[in-house]
């Protein structure tokens, strides 16, 4: 081998490591965000990292790129290990053609999604790009589409990642939102199909980046991403972290990992956290925290629909889902936003195998025009869809509320959940007994020359009667009672005996979901 082709390969090699250059890497840095190859060294297990691609290049020859042509062009791919595990990655680098997508590295991406589906293994990738590169037309757009096809195909048999660490725009946005998780970094990440240029000259509406596509937006108020970071070494960190949750692929069992908890352990603080009064708010998270192993619980979508909770844990070492009510806000109603990220979630994880633990306690659905004229209807029953679907194993502990439509759609016996526990505490009715009483009463209270005390009266003889565990343990609905100290070993129990768990449904090209 001569001189030259040696010395070739390493000029080439040190051409696709420096991207666009020193000055345009410090600029990143002075915005505080990272460059491509600094993001992959922080994200993967230290010296694992294996390029892929590395010397492709564009072959547009318009509007002056021939004399624009840089190794790797823009974009890093490869695969490495985190802790031991192997993914594969993608990552744009900003400082090389603002890290616009071209036909060269949209193959580079196809490349290793098609390895992560043959191999089995997660894939990560980290945007941060202009979009579409402007003066490669149509197979710059046809790339996307590529990329598309394979994060579709991809869906439910490999877990796709996307952590947002610059901005995203057009049809850059439609990746990420087919994937499982999106994290975005605060104040550093934009998401928007139309920026906030074109959205003025069209609607004339007035709105900066922030507002329409920033970070808090997308965890709060669109609920497009799922976890707000910092930065992007605390976004890194965070997607190292879900990965000890989730499986490689969807043949794959639950991670499991080493624990000093007891299985055994009970827990009387648990005995207190559900007030005596049914109209009191108690933090959900709470009871959370005391079940699971060490009190460790990562919470998924934590900033939008907060009347629901939803997240990953630890029983017994083996990862978890847990979907939660939580009557600290909105006093636990389902809603429609509330609805959907509780079935994204509960899909998620019967996708990947995961167990689905869910604390119950919800008075029903939030009435109101807005929630009848959004869809709630049609909303409501993709949660109800989602948990009826389900073959993983599912554990439900009713804490307090369980009313109506809603005591259905939350993983109740009728939809195939295996273990139904609740505490003594639990309600379980078509309504509360307030309510139940203005109609089942009606006549009664009409006549009553002291309507006050005889809907007292009434209403505690209603409560007696109905709103309590026991009517629904005598007809099999509820598996038993529990006193909520044992809750853990409780559920440890019923994951233990659930190991083995195989539902087969019915032949089908695939479910029609109410979208």
């Amino acid at each position: 081998m001569t001189t030259n082709r040696l010395e070739e390969v390493r000029r080439r090699h040190a051409a696709a490591e420096q991207g666009g250059g020193q000055s345009r890497r410090q600029r990143q840095h002075q915005e505080g965000r990272l460059s491509a190859r600094e993001r992959i060294e922080l994200l993967v297990d230290e010296g694992t990292f294996e390029e892929l691609d590395k010397l492709v290049r564009h072959r547009c020859r318009d509007f002056g790129m021939e004399e624009q042509v840089i190794d790797g062009d823009g974009f890093v791919t490869g695969w490495g290990y985190i802790n031991g595990r192997l993914i594969y990655v993608f990552a744009q680098d900003f400082t090389v053609f603002g890290g616009s997508l071209s036909e060269s590295n949209a193959q580079k991406i196809c490349k290793i999604m098609d390895l992560a589906m043959n191999n089995g293994a997660p894939v990560i990738g980290l945007n941060d790009s202009g979009g579409a590169r402007i003066q490669e037309g149509v197979l710059s757009l046809g790339g996307y589409a590529d990329i598309f096809l394979r994060n579709t195909l991809a869906s439910g048999v490999v877990p796709q990642i996307s952590a947002i660490l610059g901005p995203c725009a057009g049809g850059a946005v439609y990746s990420p939102a087919i994937t499982d998780f999106i994290f975005m970094v605060d104040r550093s990440s934009y998401m928007f199909v139309t920026g906030p240029d074109v959205i003025k000259t069209v609607t004339h509406e007035d709105v900066t980046k922030e507002q329409l596509g920033g970070a808090m937006t997308h965890n709060s108020t669109s609920g497009v991403a799922h976890f707000l970071t910092p930065d992007d070494a605390e976004c890194l960190r965070m997607v190292r972290r879900l990965l000890d949750y989730i499986p490689q692929n969807n043949r794959d069992d639950v991670p499991q990992r080493p624990t000093n908890d007891p299985a055994n352990r009970q827990d009387p603080e648990l005995d207190t956290l559900v007030p005596e009064e049914s109209d009191r708010p108690y933090d959900i998270k709470q009871i959370i925290h005391r079940v699971v192993d060490d009190g460790d619980f990562f919470e998924v979508h934590e900033h939008f629909a907060r009347n629901i909770v939803v997240g990953f844990a630890h029983l017994d070492g083996r990862a978890v889902g847990v979907v939660a009510n939580q009557p600290a806000h909105l006093a636990g109603c389902l809603d429609i936003d509330s609805a959907t990220k509780g079935a994204r979630f509960v899909r998620f994880c019967d996708a990947f195998n995961i167990p689905i633990l869910t604390f119950e306690d919800v008075p029903g659905f939030l009435p109101g025009t807005g929630q009848e004229f959004g869809g709630i209807i049609r909303h409501g029953a993709k949660l109800l869809f989602a948990y009826a679907e389900a073959t993983v194993p599912k554990i439900t502990v009713i804490t307090r509320k369980a009313y109506g439509g809603a005591y259905c759609v939350m993983g109740s016996k009728h939809l195939r959940t295996d273990i139904n526990f609740a505490y003594p505490s639990a309600e379980i009715a078509v309504m509360g007994p307030e309510g139940a009483v203005n109609i089942v009463y009606r006549r009664e209270l009409s006549e009553a020359t002291d309507q006050e005390t005889v809907r007292r009266e009434k209403t505690a003889e209603f409560r007696e009667r109905f709103a309590n565990p026991f009517v629904a343990a005598e007809r099999g609905f509820i598996d038993d009672v529990i006193e909520p100290h044992e809750t853990r070993p409780r559920v440890i129990g019923a994951l233990r005996m659930l190991a083995t768990k195989v539902t087969h449904l019915p032949r089908k090209k695939h479910s029609n979901i109410p979208l």
